[in-house]
This record gives structure tokens, C-alpha cells and sequence, in this order.
């Protein structure tokens, strides 16, 4: 896999896969990102692709110095269970 990158132009992180995309939208203010949406192309689902997305983006986000608030299941599943990145809610 390759890193995640931050596409601001589309407002959403993205991660290439096997020739496809896996991406996390979000909107941005000045204290926090807001992932909103979640998405694995169908072929690449089951592989923990989406929670290594969702690591990455948290990566980028505290490195960037904001918080995250999770606007989609998956990214609130995702906290729950990896109480290393509190700091960030």
C-alpha cells in the first residue's frame, strides 16, 4: 500500500489500492476535521484497507494539529477501538 494523501482539492483523504481509491471525505475548520463519509471500492473490502485509511488520515490530522470529529459510523467505530488517538476527540 501506499501513503495516504490529504487531496484537499476534493476535501477528502485518499488511499490507491490495486489500481483503485479508498477515501475518507471530510470538511475543515480551523480547529478540527469532520470525516464525513467513508468509501472501499467493493473489490478491496474485507482487507482492513478502510481502517488503515482512517489510521493514516488520523496521522495527518494530528500532525497538522487539529482534532477530528467523527461524522460517520465507521470513523466512530474506529476511535472506539483505538484509544491511541483520544487526544484527537
Amino acid at each position: 500500500m501506499t501513503a495516504i494523501r490529504d487531496n484537499k482539492a476534493q476535501n477528502r483523504f485518499e488511499l490507491d489500492v490495486d489500481g483503485a481509491v479508498a477515501f475518507a471525505n471530510y470538511r475543515a475548520t480551523p480547529a478540527a476535521i469532520i470525516i464525513t463519509h467513508t468509501e472501499t471500492p467493493r473489490a478491496l473490502r474485507g482487507r482492513g484497507i478502510a481502517s488503515e485509511l482512517i489510521k493514516g488520515a488520523l496521522e495527518l490530522i494530528r500532525a497538522d494539529g487539529r482534532k477530528v470529529i467523527a461524522g460517520c459510523g465507521f470513523v466512530v467505530d474506529y476511535l472506539r477501538r483505538n484509544p491511541e488517538f483520544a487526544d484527537l476527540t
